[in-house]
């Protein structure tokens, strides 16, 4: 019997290099990867026509529009990004905001305010910082380019200030100007290392992510992996072949992030930062499956539903297809 040709689009991570190469082959499966550099691209063709099998897919969309049933895809206990992002708030310093509560009150520009990326960061300045999204003035839009796809915008319930700023501007450039106060979300804008008052928030933010890490034992998640509900359906072992093949795709990326006689990446110190990730994550901080990240799905989804994105709180044990795993 000839193999399942199948597409996946996803971006070409270290850790999906395998699969895009052929090093790893999945069972009964031909795959066809598509590198795409871009998520929203990713995303947006997944949404508006189904145009892959299985791809990457933004986890706080897929958390919103999962549970209502209304959404043709199933997700994967699969993460292919991950990112701490207390890096990611850069302030005008013009405005005042030198430490997390200064952004009480302020203009903050994002991209996408349901992005995952924005979700996690006022998450985590509410958790953390006491700084609560209602308290702000928001702004959306590109951060460096004008425009965005409008299919993966959507505002809570809660009544919280959103304005777009339309297609002709970016937030980088308001932002430069003075007419916001900071820029959140899965973008750093240019102005950041050209205009002397456009800064990181926190600006040892290594030491303030790993703190946060140690605190909470959060590496927080973006994305996901999904594939056509119908074709699930019709084929539920295409699941458990992926799964597998993303997972023996990490193991080798993370074991040749250990060849100190093959530089893999274009940094001297490669080993030291590995060795230090060990330390903090014990072991590979690449982890997949639900139990595996439940503190870390179930936090995303209780930030969800304290901004009223949904209005229900969020099972995330209904929301991925079960793996079904032998150890011999």
């Amino acid at each position: 019997m000839p193999n399942l040709s199948l597409t996946l689009a996803c971006g070409p991570y270290a850790h999906t290099e395998a699969l895009a190469s052929d090093k790893v082959r999945l069972e009964g499966i031909d795959l066809t990867f598509i590198p795409l550099e871009s998520p929203p691209e990713i995303f947006t063709r997944m949404l508006a026509n189904e145009a892959f099998d299985a791809c990457e897919m933004s986890l706080s969309h897929y958390f919103r529009h999962r549970p209502g049933g209304a959404f043709p895809f199933v997700a994967l206990p699969v993460f292919p990004l991950r990112k701490f992002r207390h890096s990611f708030i850069v302030v005008n310093t013009r405005s005042g905001v030198r430490v997390p509560q200064d952004l009480h009150g302020k203009r903050i520009g994002v991209m996408e305010y349901s992005q995952t990326a924005a979700v996690w960061i006022r998450g985590i300045l509410q958790d953390e910082y006491g700084v609560a999204p209602d308290s702000i003035r928001w702004y959306t839009g590109g951060v460096n380019r004008p425009g965005h796809p409008q299919v993966l915008q959507q505002k809570p319930e809660s009544g919280v200030s959103i304005e777009y700023i339309g297609d002709t501007g970016t937030l980088d450039q308001m932002l430069a100007r003075g007419d916001l106060d900071a820029i959140i979300g899965a973008r750093l804008p240019r102005s950041l290392g050209r205009e002397p008052h456009v800064q990181r928030l926190f600006s040892d933010y290594r030491r303030v992510e790993q703190e946060y890490f140690r605190k909470t034992r959060i590496f927080p998640i973006m994305h996901t992996v999904v594939m056509r509900e119908a074709l699930y359906r019709q084929k539920p072992w295409i699941a458990e072949s992926l799964y597998k093949g993303f997972n023996e795709a990490r193991r080798l990326a993370w074991e040749a992030m250990h060849d100190d006689g093959n530089t893999r990446l274009m940094l001297p110190w490669l080993a030291h930062d590995v060795e230090e990730l060990e330390t903090l994550c014990g072991g590979d901080p690449w982890w997949y499956g639900v139990e595996a990240n439940r503190h870390v799905l179930e936090t995303l989804a209780g930030y969800l539903h304290r901004e009223r994105f949904v209005q229900a709180p969020i099972d995330v044990d209904r929301l991925f297809v079960p793996i079904v795993s032998v150890s011999e």
